[in-house]
């Protein structure tokens, strides 16, 4: 029996890779003409914090999976959380989206 080979198939270490950390849960991506950070975030640390999604206007529960996009070289305050789903669409959608008449304005 031969013993267990640990390397990565195809030879390349994570820190080699582009676009991603050496986690592989933060990329970047172009967006609106400029750079953005995206991280995938697992929800579950969260715990009773609700988000807006931009995208569609959404509240996002606490505990959902979901992304955090902020531009390269903005700050803590410029961070956006975004379902997966609306960032993989973000630039087929229109920039006005329009809240319902009982929505919450937060």
């Amino acid at each position: 029996m031969s013993p267990r080979n640990n390397r990565r198939r195809g030879g390349e270490t994570p820190d080699e890779r582009p676009g991603l950390d050496r986690f592989g849960l933060e990329r970047t991506e172009e967006y609106q003409g400029e750079d953005w950070k995206v991280r995938h975030v697992a929800g579950a640390s969260a715990a009773g914090k609700r988000y807006r999604c931009p995208g569609c206007d959404q509240e996002i529960p606490s505990g959902t999976p979901h992304l955090v996009a902020w531009p390269e070289y903005g700050g803590v305050d410029d961070r956006r959380h975004w379902h997966k789903a609306c960032w993989n669409a973000k630039d087929r959608r229109t920039t006005k989206v329009q809240r319902s008449r009982n929505a919450p304005r937060y």
